[in-house]
C-alpha cells in the first residue's frame, strides 16, 4: 500500500486526507492543532500532532522517503517554507505543496517543490468537472480562506447583463457560467442572463458571504 503524508488540515487538507483514505492509500496526517488531528483521527490509523517544521518530529512519524508529500499550510507562509526544507531533508520524493501567493509559490519551487498547487487559478477545472449540476446553489471551500459560489439567480437578476452583476463586488470574480447546457470560462461583460443559467463566483469566503446576501436581498 502506497504511503502518502499530508501536512495541514485545514480545508483543503482535511479533505484531502479523507478521500486519499478512501482510496486506499495509508495517510499519514499530522497538523500542529489537536482539534484538527482529533477530526481526521476518524478516517485514519496514522495522524499527529508536531510542528511540521520539525525535522526530528517528522522522522518519528514516518515521513521519511515517502513517494509524495503534500503540504497544505494556510496563510503561514515560514511555516510552509520550512517545512519544504525539512521534507527535503528527509529524503522525501515527490513533494505537492499549496501556495496562497505567486510569490510564495516562486519561492516553494525553487526550494525544490516538484508540484505548486494554487487552489484559486484551478477554481475553473475544478468546476466543469467537478461541481454538481443539479444543483440551485453550492458553495465549496478551496481552502481556509477562498470559496466558490455557484448557483442560479434570483428572478429580479434574469436579464442583467455580467457587467451588472459583477459590478456588485469588485472583489468577486465570475469564473465560469453555464447556458444552453454548456459551461464557458469566456466571460463577456455584455451577455444577458437567462433563466436557466447557472454562475461561478470566485473569492474569499467573507466577500463571498457577502456578495450573497446583496443577491438575495
Amino acid at each position: 500500500m502506497k504511503t502518502i503524508a499530508v501536512i495541514g488540515l485545514g480545508k483543503f487538507g482535511y479533505y484531502l486526507a479523507k478521500n486519499l483514505s478512501r482510496q486506499n492509500y495509508k495517510v499519514i496526517a499530522v497538523d500542529n492543532n489537536e482539534q484538527r488531528v482529533q477530526e481526521i483521527s476518524e478516517y485514519l490509523d496514522n495522524a499527529y500532532i508536531l510542528d511540521s517544521t520539525n525535522k526530528n518530529a517528522l522522522e518519528d512519524a514516518g515521513i521519511t522517503k515517502l513517494d509524495t508529500v503534500i503540504v497544505s499550510i494556510g496563510e503561514n507562509i515560514e511555516a510552509s517554507i520550512l517545512t519544504v526544507m525539512a521534507l527535503k531533508d528527509l529524503g522525501n520524493q515527490n513533494i505537492i505543496a499549496k501556495a496562497i501567493t505567486t510569490i510564495h509559490g516562486e519561492i516553494l519551487a525553487k526550494i525544490g517543490v516538484n508540484r505548486v498547487i494554487h487552489p484559486e487559478k484551478v477554481a475553473g477545472r475544478m468546476l466543469l468537472h467537478n461541481l454538481i449540476e443539479n444543483m440551485d446553489i453550492e458553495k465549496i471551500d478551496l481552502s481556509n480562506s477562498m470559496r466558490i459560489l455557484k448557483l442560479k439567480l434570483p428572478q429580479k437578476w434574469i436579464g442583467k447583463t455580467l457587467q451588472e452583476i459583477t459590478n456588485l463586488n469588485a472583489n468577486v470574480r465570475l469564473i465560469s457560467y453555464k447556458t444552453d447546457g454548456k459551461w464557458t470560462i469566456n466571460i463577456t461583460p455584455s451577455y444577458q442572463t437567462k433563466q436557466e443559467d447557472m454562475f461561478a463566483f470566485l473569492s474569499d469566503s467573507k466577500t463571498i458571504e457577502e456578495f450573497y446576501s446583496t443577491l438575495i436581498l
